[in-house]
């Protein structure tokens, strides 16, 4: 026996259906971008000042390991001083390069900057399901740009290089997208933020201090006052009393 679906059946199967869909399309939609290397400060990057950051390297293969990872530093923008933090299992070497123009750091003259950063695994790598972090202290950061672009060449055990070089433009994404410094503010003293700090402190310690001893002698001041006018009393008590006692005895 065959059933007929009423009209008002049909209408919410096909809602239904339609709801499905564009459930399945949000999903779609909602699914994240693959992974890729990226560079974050540990706190902020202050123009003109040293920061420490981290290139973050996952894993986008399921039967390979990265074993190196390669990071060019831009050349507009060059970087004195570069220095790698030591990594378990991974070594870093710092590739050099003179520079066209001398750049000025603290009144010195330097004539060369980092151009690249090289880390070489010496064990398993980034296997897959992991990711790895490769912290570096740079400086000193441009006061004249808002953001660092670097490139990086990722290296699996495969012979497979991924290249992630393509700069931002615009709101999207590029597929193999560079990975970008952004830069904020720079502060008022790039080195001595802590000692101007610390200067502050001490000064609301001395004006505390201060305050604290000029209680003091206040109350010290207050202290004697008193005892000054008790012993005026006193004596005046003391008078009184002498001048009664003759009173009654002459009388």
């Amino acid at each position: 026996m065959t059933t007929q679906k009423s009209p008002k059946s049909a209408v919410l199967t096909r809602a239904c259906a339609v709801g499905g869909v564009a459930a399945s399309a949000v999903l779609l939609l909602s699914v994240p971008a693959f992974a890729h290397v990226s560079v974050t400060p540990e706190g902020q990057a202050a123009k003109g000042g040293y920061a420490t950051v981290n290139f973050k390297v996952p894993n986008e293969r399921d039967d390979a390991s990265t074993t190196k990872l390669e990071v060019t530093f831009p050349a507009d923008h060059p970087l004195a001083s570069v220095m790698p933090q030591p990594v378990p299992g991974w070594k870093a070497k710092v590739t050099k390069t003179k520079l066209d123009k001398p750049i000025e750091i603290h009144g010195e003259k330097i004539n060369e900057a980092v151009s690249k950063v090289t880390w070489t695994a010496d064990g398993k790598g980034v296997e897959p399901g992991y990711f790895q972090k490769f912290p570096l202290s740079i400086g000193q950061l441009p006061e004249d740009a808002d953001e660092l672009v670097f490139k990086a060449l990722q290296t699996y055990d495969n012979k497979e290089v991924v290249r992630w070089i393509e700069p931002q433009k615009g709101d999207e994404e590029p597929e193999y997208p560079a990975p970008t410094l952004a830069l904020t503010a720079a502060s008022d003293d790039h080195h001595g933020a802590s000692a101007a700090k610390d200067d502050k402190s001490d000064a609301k310690s001395g004006d505390a201090k201060q305050e604290t001893a000029s209680d003091g002698d206040s109350s010290d001041t207050t202290a004697r006052t008193l005892g000054i006018v008790g012993i005026v009393v006193g004596v005046a008590g003391v008078a009184f009393g002498v001048v009664a006692q003759r009173r009654r005895a002459t009388s």
